[in-house]
């Protein structure tokens, strides 16, 4: 089984590489983008018998931190 982790900041934390990307994007002319939230992609290859609750375990214990994000887990 495959798992694919979204990792995110929660709404209302603040985002700098966000607004980095914001300011550059603005800056290579394209000035419509009003936003931009930075994540991270964890792809995972899981032995038999793994579970998405085994994912979240991995997702509460070490692949986020949950006091500032939050984590969404598809399962591929």
């Amino acid at each position: 089984m495959k798992a694919r982790v979204h990792v995110m900041l929660k709404n209302g934390v603040l985002d700098p590489q966000g607004e980095a990307v914001r300011h550059a994007l603005g800056a290579l002319g394209f000035d419509k983008v009003e936003g931009v939230r930075q994540g991270k992609v964890i792809d995972l290859e899981l032995a038999e018998g793994a579970t998405e609750a085994d994912v979240a375990e991995m997702c509460e214990k070490l692949l986020a931190n949950t006091v500032i994000e939050r984590y969404e887990i598809e399962l591929v």
